[in-house]
């Protein structure tokens, strides 16, 4: 059976990496090792499918986004004040910092020395925030499906679902986002959802009638969405046997939980392939920018890659708005909820939910990783 099967291939990659031990309590901190091992020939291949990639290129892109991913922190630093967001460019395979207009050119040097391209722009990252904490704090409609700021386009974008966009309650919102400050309008096809489903088949896990995909693992059980169970909610793993219970939960605004593991289950740093790619070993939580690649993990769709659109982006869903979500254009379907979202060996969130399908094509937020770790004082299992 595949149930057996995965069983036998987590007890080898036990064995393979070390012995792991069974789930305990550690110190809390997220690890952030940013080696960059061999890429494995599986997780290329999804990459030309997803991403429309030839094999050398993903080996390419994948080493242009570490180091992207390690410049940022050093950009950040040396822009201070006149730090306007930043970007993977995929066609140039850099990182590209926006550096507001009035900034002085010792400061564009310093950014650049870190390995950067710049680009002037008007409004600070700052004033930017501001404008998004404003609309954060103003009810939305439902036909107003999102809003983050977008640092290449240097404004906040609003999204409005298209056959709503006429609604009076979306235009007084619109209205009252454009005298925050700059705002610009998408109009978008239909409303984010979550990813829960009822109780199928797959490699799930269950609360109750609700099925949801496991994220990452941490010492002492694993991280996944919020929506997926409420504190004190028992949870069973895919052969129906008690796996442990949600020690924490936010939805809405938050979409994060933990949950303890123990009854005979254990804990790996793995995400599962599902024979698209190879299982993935997870070595750390750095923060992949914008623009870079990211793989998706779930119970019902899967192994599906994409790019990170958006960063703090706040999601209106029927239930609530959702802050802080990163978007990407990965498809997701029911039962993928909590499943991971990956860069390479990094990991980088917890699937919260989107539009669309993996038949047609969509988009899908994810909570980040390293915010649901230091909410509850988690510490990443890492190979």
């Amino acid at each position: 059976m595949r149930r057996t099967r995965l069983l036998r291939v987590a007890v080898a990659a036990l064995v393979l990496l070390g012995g792991w031990t069974a789930a305990g309590t550690l110190p809390a901190t997220a690890a952030t090792s940013a080696t960059a091992p061999s890429t494995s020939p599986g997780l290329l291949r999804a990459m030309q499918r997803d991403l429309g990639l030839s094999a050398p290129r993903a080996q390419a892109r994948l080493a242009a986004e570490r180091t992207a991913t390690a410049v940022e922190p050093k950009a950040r630093k040396a822009a201070g004040s006149a730090w306007g967001g930043s970007w993977f460019d995929a066609g140039a395979g850099r990182l590209t910092v926006a550096v507001t207009s009035g900034a002085p050119a010792s400061t564009l040097r310093a950014v650049r020395s870190t390995g950067a391209a710049v680009r002037t722009v008007e409004h600070s990252a700052r004033q930017l925030d501001a404008v998004k904490a404003r609309l954060d704090h103003s009810p939305a409609p439902r036909g107003v499906s999102a809003w983050r700021v977008d640092p290449a386009a240097n404004t906040v974008v609003v999204d409005v679902v298209r056959a709503e966009r006429s609604d009076n309650d979306v235009q007084r919102f619109l209205a009252r986002a454009r005298e925050a400050g700059p705002v610009t309008v998408r109009t978008v096809s239909s409303a984010p959802r979550t990813f829960a489903a009822g109780t199928v088949g797959g490699d799930p896990y269950y609360t109750g009638n609700a099925r949801c995909s496991i994220g990452f693992s941490v010492y002492g059980g694993f991280v996944t969405a919020g929506h997926c169970g409420r504190p004190g909610a028992g949870v069973s793993g895919w052969d129906g046997s008690y796996i442990g219970t949600f020690q924490g939960s936010s939805f809405p605004g938050d979409d994060y939980a933990w949950v303890s593991v123990g009854s005979g289950w254990w804990t790996v740093p793995v995400v599962l392939g599902w024979g698209t790619v190879p299982d993935q070993l997870v070595r750390g939580s750095a923060e992949a920018p914008v623009g870079a690649s990211v793989c998706r993990s779930g119970s019902t769709t899967h192994w599906h890659c994409g790019t990170v659109l958006a960063k703090n982006e706040t999601v209106n869903y029927s239930q609530g708005a959702v802050h802080q979500l990163t978007k990407t254009s990965v498809c997701a379907e029911p039962g993928d909820s909590g499943g991971s979202f990956i860069s390479g060996d990094q990991a980088q969130g917890v699937t919260s939910g989107g539009w669309g399908n993996c038949s047609g094509g969509g988009e899908t937020w994810f909570q980040p990783v390293n915010e649901i770790l230091n909410r509850y004082g988690l510490t990443l299992h890492t190979a």
